[in-house]
């Protein structure tokens, strides 16, 4: 990998997210649409989604964990979905929605904020 490995995977990841958000609710834009044609449609924008999120995953895990990594993409996809309805569906964002969202951040950030009381292999502190 040629580019920064800690800011590449961060930005394969929010362009899969991008897709993936289009990929599950873009369609709801089509609502008359037979569902086996939105199916194929997303099925296929799903398919770019991939194509991003596995190198995103592969090369993030040289400098983060499996666990950040999916804390990453959860929070990435809670800010892309979040642009998404408002911008695409037209949906408002209202306070429970930001709270349960803040919440979501504080389990990311306890997530990177290192291992609480580590315990060594040993059953001892590390």
């Amino acid at each position: 990998m040629c580019l920064n490995p800690y800011l590449t995977p961060v930005a394969l990841l929010v362009a899969s997210n991008v897709f993936m958000t289009f990929a599950w609710y873009g369609h709801l834009k089509f609502g008359s649409k037979p569902l086996w044609i939105v199916v194929l449609v997303s099925w296929g924008i799903a398919l770019v989604e991939y194509c991003l999120a596995v190198p995103a995953n592969r090369w993030g895990h040289q400098v983060y964990s499996a666990a950040e990594l999916k804390t990453m993409q959860e929070v990435i996809t809670l800010l892309v979905f979040a642009v998404f309805s408002v911008t695409v569906l037209r949906e408002k964002l209202t306070l429970n929605h930001a709270v349960g969202f803040a919440l979501i951040m504080a389990g990311a950030w306890v997530v990177f904020r290192g291992p609480f009381g580590a315990v060594s292999a040993g059953g001892g502190p590390a």
